[in-house]
C-alpha cells in the first residue's frame, strides 16, 4: 500500500493518527478484494470487489469475477457474509454472484442472505437463482436430500436514489452518480441506475463511489468521511490495453468505448478534486482499468491526486485492508 503525506498536512496527520491510537484500532476494516476495472481480465488483479469487515461479520461492496477466491485469500469466510451491496448491474462488478450464491447453497446455509442493488437486481437475482434450480434439486445425489430451494436462501432489496437505510449497525446512504447518461425521468434512468455508496458505522464513515464519472451528488455523499473509495481510469494505460486484446475493434464500437471511459469515469485530477471538494481524510484508489501500474506510474497518480488533495493517498492492491 502506497501513501503520501505533504509537509503541510503532516502535522495534522500526526495529530488524527495520535488520536487514532488513543481510541485504539477501528472495529472496521475496508478490504479491497479485486482491484482490476473492465471488462479485460489482467491476470494480476482479480475484478472489482470489496468487503467491509467488522466484527466477524463481512459485508460485501461489489461481487466481480473471483470474490469468492479472494474471500478464502483474505481469510474471510463465506458464511460469515451479511449482506452484499451492488452499485451497479456491470458484469464486472457482479460476475462472481453467482458463485456466492450457488456455493452458499451447496454447503446448505439456512439463514437469508441480504442483496441491496439498484433497480434490476430482483431481475438479476431470480435469473441466478433459476440457473441454481438443477443443481439444487438434485443436492448430493442422494434420493429425497435435495438442498434448499434457492430462492429460500436470498432476499433482495432495491435501492433509491437519496435514501439512507440501516444494516446492523451501520447507517448505508446511497447517491445516484454519473457512470450512466440517461435522461433524469427517461425510462432509461427509472430502470438502470449507478449508486456510490456511503457507510457510516460507529468508529468509521467509508465513502465508495462506485464508477462514475464528476458527481456533485458524490461530492456531497462523501463529505466528510473517513475514508473515500474511489475508482480512477488511467484512458491512455487504458485504451493500450484495448489495442492489445482488440486490435481489430471496429471504429464505431472504439468511439463509443472513448466516450464511455472518458465521461463515466474520474481522471487522477478528478480524484484529487473530489476529495478536496468532499473534504474527506484519506483516500484509497482502486478499479485500474489499464492494468496494474509500475512504480513510476503508481508515483505519478499520487502526486496529480496531491495536487488539489493534501491527506494520504493509497493505490490499492488485491487484499489491502484500510
Amino acid at each position: 500500500m502506497s501513501v503520501r503525506i505533504t509537509c503541510a498536512a503532516l502535522s495534522g496527520v500526526l495529530a488524527m493518527l495520535a488520536t487514532a491510537a488513543a481510541a485504539g484500532p477501528p472495529r472496521t476494516a475496508f478490504v479491497t478484494l479485486g482491484t482490476m476495472g473492465g471488462p479485460v481480465p489482467d491476470g494480476h488483479r482479480s475484478q472489482p470487489a470489496n468487503a467491509i469487515v467488522r466484527d466477524g461479520k463481512t459485508y460485501l461492496v461489489d461481487t466481480g469475477d473471483g470474490t469468492v477466491e479472494q474471500m478464502a485469500r483474505a481469510g474471510l469466510p463465506l458464511p460469515t457474509v451479511r449482506a452484499i451491496f451492488l452499485s451497479h448491474l456491470h458484469v464486472d462488478h457482479i460476475g462472481g454472484l453467482a458463485a456466492i450464491l450457488g456455493l452458499r447453497n451447496q454447503t446448505e446455509a439456512r439463514d437469508v442472505l441480504a442483496i441491496y442493488g439498484p433497480p434490476g437486481t430482483r431481475e438479476l437475482v431470480a435469473g441466478l437463482v433459476a440457473g441454481l434450480q438443477p443443481s439444487a434439486k438434485a443436492g448430493y445425489g442422494i434420493p429425497g436430500k435435495s438442498w434448499t430451494p434457492p430462492e429460500n436462501t436470498v432476499s433482495v432489496i432495491e435501492l433509491r436514489d437519496g435514501e439512507t437505510i440501516d444494516v446492523d449497525d451501520m447507517k448505508v446512504g446511497v447517491a445516484q452518480n454519473t457512470h450512466y447518461d440517461f435522461a433524469p425521468g427517461s425510462v432509461e434512468d427509472r430502470n438502470y441506475k449507478s449508486f456510490a455508496l456511503r457507510f457510516d458505522l460507529p468508529d468509521r464513515s467509508i465513502a465508495y463511489t462506485g464508477d462514475t464519472g464528476p458527481s456533485a451528488a458524490v461530492e456531497r455523499l462523501a463529505s466528510g468521511a473517513d475514508l473515500l473509495v474511489s475508482e480512477m481510469i488511467d484512458m491512455g494505460a487504458t485504451m493500450d490495453r484495448v489495442a492489445r486484446t482488440s486490435p481489430n475493434m471496429p471504429a464505431s464500437v472504439k468511439a463509443t468505448m472513448v466516450q464511455h471511459l472518458t465521461t463515466h469515469h474520474l481522471t487522477p485530477e478528478e480524484v484529487g478534486a473530489l476529495a478536496a471538494r468532499a473534504k474527506v481524510k484519506a483516500v484509497t484508489v482502486t478499479h485500474m482499468a489499464g492494468g496494474t501500474p509500475d512504480a513510476a506510474r503508481t508515483r505519478a497518480y499520487v502526486a496529480t491526486i496531491g495536487k488539489s488533495f493534501t491527506g494520504p493517498v493509497a493505490i490499492a492492491n488485491d487484499l489491502d485492508r484500510f
